[in-house]
């Protein structure tokens, strides 16, 4: 973007990792003189905040999505479509409404479908050109990925977040398919780009990072606790929970945090001996960035296909 402008930032609330790869976005937008504004809901918006306490924000509601307890997610998302449909449909209404009431020159939309309009400049960010189905719905992948294509191009822009070269780290998410006409790579994004360098904390053997969507957030939380908490290692769980006060709680040789600065996370990072995470793709974006993805074990949310994917995708890179 040009100097000057005024750019909505609007990250889709699912966990954490939305919002997290905006950070760099955001930083870079305000290096160049522009004013931003964040739209969110949740987590993520907490999360901004104490990332950008100085900047405005908007409460701007998501899809309000729901994992299955069990294993497979397909009922759940199955069940989900309607709202995920409306959703489409109101955010595309608010931002409307938005745009009416206050002048923006750029939307830039993290995985929201319905924030494009003709009057304002919109970009949208995807790892995911095509959608990574159930193996026994495999046979719609392309009709997924022409649908998600058609969503795609109603915005002036597509970014996507990763190398164009050797499948990078999204490996089919993003190069199975040709590219939609207004897309193209940018590199990845990462809020730990410039502490690569940064001296490691090696309090801890093992960190934990938890995070996704509820009721499965929780679940694996649960079982990092249980599966820790008699070990003689030393570990660090994160929870991923972002709020005004982190709370600190011990349990055995777990030290149990609700959220960590991203300085104090990546020294975590960097300095523990293994670390336990979800396969979200931002996740591995932020692992990248600190040289420490050799060090992840993951355990993919279970039955959410695009974890699944990228969790082997990278267990055999």
């Amino acid at each position: 973007m040009n100097g000057g402008e005024k750019i909505l930032v609007c990250p889709l609330n699912w966990g954490l990792g939305h919002a997290s790869r905006c950070v760099p976005i955001i930083h870079t937008e305000l290096e160049k003189g522009n004013e931003e504004v964040i739209a969110s809901d949740g987590f993520p918006l907490k999360f901004l905040q104490q990332q950008f306490p100085e900047l405005r924000t908007i409460e701007f509601p998501s899809y309000p999505v729901k994992y299955s307890k069990g294993k497979s997610q397909f009922w759940a998302m199955l069940v989900f479509l309607p709202k995920l449909l409306n959703g489409i449909k109101q955010e595309n209404k608010r931002l409307k409404q938005i745009l009416e009431q206050e002048h923006f020159d750029v939307v830039i939309s993290d995985n929201r479908f319905g924030l494009w309009n003709k009057n304002v400049h919109s970009v949208y960010i995807t790892h995911q050109i095509m959608v990574k189905m159930p193996k026994i719905l495999r046979f719609l992948e392309c009709v997924g990925y022409r649908l998600h294509k058609y969503i795609i191009e109603k915005y002036n822009e597509c970014w996507i977040p990763d190398f164009e070269k050797n499948g990078g780290l999204s490996g089919d998410l993003s190069h199975k398919y040709p590219l939609p006409k207004n897309a193209k790579f940018i590199g990845t994004l990462s809020r730990f780009t410039e502490l690569k360098k940064i001296n490691p904390n090696d309090d801890f053997e093992t960190v934990v990072v938890i995070s996704g969507v509820e009721p499965q957030r929780t679940i694996f939380e649960n079982s990092m606790i249980e599966k820790y908490q008699n070990q003689k290692e030393k570990t660090l769980i994160v929870q991923g929970l972002p709020s005004k006060e982190n709370h600190l709680k011990t349990i055995g040789n777990i030290t149990l945090l609700s959220h960590l600065g991203s300085k104090e996370l990546a020294a975590a990072l960097k300095g523990c001996n293994k670390i336990v995470c979800r396969a979200g793709y931002s996740t591995i974006m932020d692992l990248d960035a600190l040289d420490c993805l050799q060090k992840a074990i993951f355990y993919p949310t279970p039955g959410q296909t695009e974890q699944e994917y990228l969790a082997e995708y990278h267990s055999k890179k």
